[in-house]
């Protein structure tokens, strides 16, 4: 049966999947929070998830395993080095190397499932088409073609009693006012993490892409990063 307030959230850990989750909840979203151990550098970002699934009351949080290392064609997943101290410009041209193929088509359709089974409606995730790494499958063509092809794909689609819709909210917003938008609703930032390559401790390396975008948009948002960095 069709729950309108139910949804499923992707959640990695970071900083904008963390948002997304306070804005779904502000919303009055049931919230059911998805992360995967695919095969990344590091599980810090899980140990990160699973603190804020747990400061949210999320109605449950499920870490799946899927091994892209079998594929690996990523920085994430494979023996490649993390680019590190890329120029402003260079964040904003091409696919980085950190690009996981088809991670989010492959994220989102383990959501999709898990949506129709619970009858939920929407499927919540954190992609920005702005403050990015290029990454294609973080446009809103790419979302709103998969909303089209999942409500062809499911049971809630096709018989028209849960159809699905691919939520958003962050998608036009600069990193800044992600951060802005996330400290109105009272999220704190110092229990998630972005950085692609930390040391042990999961202290942040400030040098990778995702560091980088971070940083900027906590100095454009006016406010202070709360992430541990390596000194």
């Amino acid at each position: 049966m069709a729950d309108s307030a139910r949804a499923v959230l992707l959640l990695s850990g970071g900083l904008d999947s963390t948002t997304t989750l306070a804005v779904a909840r502000a919303e009055g979203r049931e919230v059911f929070a998805l992360s995967f151990r695919y095969g990344q550098r590091h599980s810090h970002e899980l140990g990160a998830a699973a603190r804020i699934a747990r400061a949210f009351g999320v109605a449950r949080h499920v870490t799946l395993d899927i091994d892209l290392r079998a594929f690996g064609g990523s920085a994430l997943t494979d023996d490649i080095p993390v680019p590190k101290d890329r120029s402003v410009d260079a964040l904003g041209h091409g696919i980085p190397v950190t690009y996981v193929p088809a991670r989010n088509t492959i994220f989102l359709s383990f959501a999709l499932a898990w949506a129709d089974v619970l009858g939920a409606r929407e499927i919540f995730i954190g992609v920005n088409a702005l403050d990015y790494s290029g990454y294609p499958d973080c446009r809103p063509e790419y979302i709103a073609a998969y909303e089209r092809m999942a409500n062809l794909a499911t049971r809630g689609g096709v018989e028209g009693t849960a159809p699905v819709r691919i939520a958003t909210p962050l998608i036009a917003l600069k990193k800044a006012d992600i951060i802005r938008l996330g400290a109105s609703l009272g999220v704190d930032y110092a229990l998630t993490t972005s950085c692609y390559d930390p040391d042990a401790s999961g202290a942040a390396c400030g040098r990778c892409d995702a560091c980088q975008l971070r940083l900027r948009g906590f100095a454009e948002a006016g406010l202070r990063d709360p992430a541990r960095y390596q000194s």
